[in-house]
C-alpha cells in the first residue's frame, strides 16, 4: 500500500474533521480538540455517560486515519496481560515467544477503563509514558505514532473505581461529549432506521502522515513570553485555595504541545496567548485535586481554572 503524504495545515484538519463527522453526530468541537492530542502526541479521556458516542469518535478517526487499532472493552475480570502481552513456551523449539496485547497498535481505544481493577489500568502507565511494554523483563517498543483514546462513565456508577492520579495525570486532555442537539438525534434516529446509507469515511492520510503532520506541530514557534505566560497560570493552580494540589509540569508540558497543535490547526506558525487560553481548561481540570472547602461549596474544577485564566494578564505579541 502506497503511504498517503501528510495534510498541510487548516485545509488538511478541516478535511480530517469534517471525514470524522460523517459517522460521530455530535460537539464539533469535541472532534477538533481530539485531533489537537493526536498531533500534540498525546492521549485522550472521554468521561461521559454512555450512548454519547464515544467509542464511535474513536473509531471514527482511526478509519479517517488509517491506523491501526485496537478496541479492549475494560471489565473487572481483564489482566495486565491482555494489554501488554505475555510471553509463553513454544513447544516445538523450547523457546519463548511473545504474544502482543491489546496495546500493540496506533490507536488503542480502552473502553470504560474505570470498570477494571487498579491493577489492571495500570498495566497501561509506561505504554501512555514510553511508547512501550516490558513483558518478563523483555521491552517491546509499540508502533509508532501510538494514542489511547479511553472512556469512561461518571464515577459513582456501579462497578467503577478511579483512575490513579498518576495514570489521569498521563491523558493530556479530558474531554465530555454530552447530549446531542436536537437535530442531531432526530439525524441519528434517521440512521439508525429506514434504509439510510451512511456515506462511506475517506482516509486522508495514514500513520506515517500523521508522524509527519505531528513534526511539523513540534516546529510551531513559542515565543518566550508565552512561555512565560503559560508557567504563570500552571503554577497559579498550585497557590490557589481551592485547589489542595495543583497540576505537575507534565502539565506545562502537554499544554504547549496543545497550544502548538490549535496554532497548526488555525493555520499559523506561531503560538499566540488565545492558543493557551484554548486548551488550558480541558488540559488542565482532571490534574488538580480540589480542597475541602472547594468540595463543600461544590466549586468545579473549571469554574477554578475559568477565575484563573481572567485573573493573569495574557502577553501582548507585537509584530517586528
Amino acid at each position: 500500500m502506497n503511504t498517503i503524504p501528510a495534510v498541510q495545515h487548516t485545509s488538511g484538519c478541516e478535511q480530517i474533521i469534517m471525514e470524522v463527522e460523517k459517522a460521530f453526530l455530535g460537539n464539533g468541537e469535541t472532534v477538533r480538540r481530539v485531533l489537537m492530542a493526536l498531533l500534540a502526541g498525546g492521549h485522550v479521556l472521554l468521561e461521559d455517560i454512555p450512548g454519547v458516542g464515544k467509542t464511535t469518535l474513536a473509531t471514527a478517526f482511526s478509519k479517517v486515519l488509517d491506523l491501526h487499532c485496537n478496541r479492549i472493552q475494560f471489565t473487572p475480570d481483564i489482566m495486565p496481560s491482555d494489554i501488554t502481552g505475555f510471553t509463553m513456551l513454544r513447544q516445538d523449539s523450547h523457546t519463548l515467544e511473545y504474544k502482543p496485547g491489546a496495546a500493540m497498535c496506533n490507536l488503542l481505544l480502552a473502553d470504560e477503563i474505570n470498570r477494571a481493577s487498579a491493577r489492571s489500568q495500570s498495566a497501561l502507565l509506561e505504554a501512555m509514558e514510553e511508547n512501550a511494554v516490558t513483558v518478563d523483563g523483555i521491552t517491546h517498543p509499540l508502533p509508532q505514532p501510538f494514542m489511547v483514546i479511553a472512556t469512561q462513565n461518571p464515577f459513582g456508577s456501579s462497578g467503577t473505581q478511579l483512575l490513579p492520579d498518576s495514570q489521569t495525570d498521563r491523558f493530556m486532555m479530558c474531554l465530555s461529549i454530552g447530549y446531542p442537539e436536537e437535530q442531531e438525534e432526530l439525524e441519528l434516529l434517521r440512521r439508525k432506521h429506514g434504509n439510510y446509507e451512511m456515506e462511506p469515511i475517506a482516509r486522508v492520510t495514514d500513520a506515517a502522515g500523521l508522524a509527519n503532520m505531528r513534526r511539523d506541530v513540534s516546529g510551531i514557534y513559542i515565543h518566550r513570553n508565552i512561555y512565560a505566560y503559560l508557567i504563570r497560570l500552571v503554577r497559579a493552580t498550585r497557590t490557589h485555595e481551592m485547589i489542595a494540589r495543583g497540576a505537575s509540569p507534565r502539565c506545562s508540558v502537554a499544554l504547549a504541545a496543545l497550544a502548538q497543535a490549535s496554532a497548526y490547526i488555525s493555520g499559523r506558525d506561531f503560538v499566540i496567548p488565545e492558543d493557551i487560553q484554548d486548551v488550558f481548561i480541558e488540559c488542565t481540570a482532571h490534574r488538580l485535586v480540589l480542597s475541602p472547602r472547594a468540595k463543600q461549596q461544590k466549586k468545579p474544577a473549571k469554574n477554578i481554572l475559568m477565575e484563573i485564566l481572567r485573573s493573569i494578564k495574557a502577553p501582548v505579541l507585537r509584530e517586528r
